[in-house]
């Protein structure tokens, strides 16, 4: 049994097929034109976003959203993880009709019953929408920082990475850090290595979310492992959107071997048919990965997490049961 970790992961992306389906019948809704056979079904990133929005606002209230974290959480401990960080975001909450409040508190409620009956920590990064402008991403920062809730310990910046330079997001950065959350930034996916060098400059944050086409620069690979920055790798992912066209050509290996902290993470997991204990799989079977490697990236996500220290030292606590001595 190999413990697990993840520190990337879209909560509304994580609801099963099965979990929607249950949803669309209460709300009295069609899914059939993006589930079929129990599976997602989109063709290409634009009807992935489709399918997502389509899941994603069947869920309306308090009660379903500590539903959908309950639920996504017990299938992680089923997947022998003992910590998870997932994204949120207050602008879907508005869009689905729901006050940001309510929100958070169903996500809080959700996680607290998955810990209290199994032990899985967990967290909740905000994020900001980057297509939808630099006044936005500004405003969800503020958000979370006047509205603080202990479960909420990160920031960072999802959405549309082809839009916007990362110097128009400075100020909203800049009020989160300020307030002590961590950050992150979504860089180094659907655009190259460029992407993750501007976060890194206008930013400064302590992970990449993705990062993957960092591999493109060599110099910029240095940096990332001189500077000692994370990076939340989620290889299904990529292969699913075509980021690389196959697990042969990922660069996790690669960015790995030349010093780089990479971890593993599921992204949206069941809309890229895959799960985090498949992501550790891949690692396995395809970055020749055995045990203890696999075991020090759960160790790399725990240490990168954005907790306090007598919540990363207890996780860290439960590996070293499961780590070679020495």
């Amino acid at each position: 049994m190999v413990l697990k970790a993840e520190i990337h992961c879209h909560i509304e992306g994580a609801a099963s097929p099965a979990l929607v389906e249950g949803q669309a019948r209460k709300y009295g809704e069609d899914v059939s034109a993006i589930i079929r056979d129990g599976s997602y079904v989109w063709s290409d990133f634009t009807s992935f976003l489709r399918a997502f929005d389509v899941a994603s606002m069947l869920f309306r209230d308090a009660d379903d959203y500590a539903l959908l974290a309950e639920t996504y959480l017990r299938e992680l401990a089923a997947q022998d993880a003992i910590y998870s960080e997932f994204f949120i975001s207050t602008d879907h909450a508005e869009t689905a009709g729901l006050d940001p409040a309510d929100y958070i508190y169903g996500l809080a409620e959700g996680m607290e019953r998955a810990r209290n009956a199994l032990g899985i920590e967990s967290r909740m990064i905000a994020t900001g929408l980057r297509h939808k402008g630099p006044e936005a991403v500004e405003e969800a920062a503020r958000y979370i920082v006047d509205n603080p809730h202990p479960l909420v310990t990160g920031f960072g910046m999802a959405g549309d990475e082809r839009m916007h330079h990362p110097s128009d997001f400075v100020r909203a950065f800049d009020i989160a850090r300020d307030a002590g959350l961590g950050i992150t930034v979504h860089a180094g996916e659907l655009v190259g290595a460029e992407s993750v060098r501007d976060a890194l400059d206008h930013l400064r944050p302590t992970r990449i979310g993705h990062g993957v086409r960092a591999i493109e620069d060599p110099d910029l690979v240095k940096r990332l492992a001189d500077e000692e920055i994370i990076l939340e790798v989620c290889p299904g992912s990529n292969i699913a959107l075509g980021v690389f066209p196959s697990f042969a050509a990922h660069p996790f290996p690669r960015l790995r071997d030349a010093g780089v902290t990479v971890t593993l993470s599921a992204d949206d997991p069941p809309f890229f048919y895959t799960s985090l204990a498949r992501e550790y799989e891949i690692a396995g079977e395809h970055f020749r990965m055995g045990e203890d490697a696999l075991l020090n990236v759960t160790r790399a996500s725990i240490e990168a997490a954005y907790v306090d220290e007598a919540t990363r030292e207890a996780l860290l606590a439960r590996l070293r049961v499961k780590m070679p001595v020495g």
